[in-house]
C-alpha cells in the first residue's frame, strides 16, 4: 500500500472562537509533481461507507498529534469539503493551531490518502487520474506552496506489475518524471540524456543508490 500526501492552499470558509472551521482538503484538477490528478468522484466510494469521524484531523501529518475531529466531509464541484473542530480547550497543539490559523500563520490543508486497486486511469496526456481514493486523514500544515504529493510510507516492490508501476516506483524513490521514464525504457545510462546539469546527475545517482538499497530490503521509502 502506498500512502501519499497532497497539499493544497488552505481555503478557510469559516473559523470561529470555538475552533470550528470549514475549508477544502483537496481541490479537483490539481496536477502534482508525480503527474497525478484527483478527479471529481474520487472520494465517493470511501465517503459512502465511512463517516466523517473516520478521517483523522492531524497536525502536520503526525499520527501522534491529533488536534480535532471532523463533523462533515463531502465532495462538491470544487473538491473535498471538510468541516471540523479544533479541540483547543483540551489539546495544547490544537490551541496552537487555532492561534496560527486565526493569524494566518498557517495556510495549508493536506490529505493523507492511498489509491485503491484499479482506482486510477492514464490519460492521453500521460497524467494519472485518480478515480478511487481511500482517505486516511486531513492535516493542518504549514507550507501549501507546492501541491506535490510526497510519499510518506512504504510500497512493496512486489506491487510492481507494469512499466507504469515501475515508473511510479522510481519517482517515489526520488527520480524526476523524465528520469523515471528513461530508466524504465532504456536503463540507467539514459539518465544522462535527460539531465542538463551535473547536480541533476548527482541527484539521480544518489536516488539510484537509495533505490538499490531499498530493493535489497524489499521496500522503498
Amino acid at each position: 500500500m502506498q500512502i501519499k500526501q497532497l497539499v493544497v492552499p488552505l481555503e478557510l470558509k469559516t473559523l470561529n472562537e470555538t475552533g470550528e472551521f470549514a475549508g477544502y482538503g483537496s481541490v479537483f484538477g490539481n496536477i502534482d509533481s508525480y503527474g497525478d490528478v484527483v478527479v471529481k468522484g474520487a472520494f465517493r466510494n470511501f465517503l459512502s461507507t465511512n463517516a466523517a469521524e473516520a478521517v483523522k484531523m492531524l497536525w502536520q501529518h503526525n499520527p501522534e498529534e491529533p488536534i480535532g475531529v471532523y463533523d462533515e466531509i463531502r465532495e462538491d464541484d470544487i473538491g473535498l469539503f471538510v468541516k471540523g473542530r479544533l479541540l483547543k480547550d483540551d489539546v495544547v497543539k490544537a490551541k496552537e493551531a487555532y492561534a496560527l490559523l486565526k493569524n494566518k500563520a498557517l495556510s495549508g490543508l493536506s490529505i493523507g490518502y492511498s489509491v485503491n486497486s484499479g482506482g486510477y486511469r492514464y490519460g492521453d496526456d500521460g497524467l494519472r487520474y485518480l478515480t478511487d481514493i481511500k482517505l486516511w486523514e486531513v492535516s493542518v500544515v504549514t507550507f501549501p506552496a507546492n501541491a506535490a504529493a510526497n510519499v510518506n510510507s512504504v510500497k512493496s516492490i512486489n506491487e510492481i506489475k507494469t512499466i507504469r508501476d515501475f515508473e511510479n516506483f522510481l519517482r517515489d524513490a526520488g527520480f524526476s518524471r523524465n528520469q523515471a521514464k528513461a530508466i524504465s525504457c532504456h536503463g540507467y545510462k539514459a539518465i544522462n540524456d535527460q539531465c542538463d546539469a551535473e547536480d541533476e546527475i548527482a541527484q539521480a545517482v544518489a536516488a539510484l543508490q537509495q533505490l538499490s538499497q531499498s530493493i535489497k530490503s524489499g521496500v522503498t521509502a
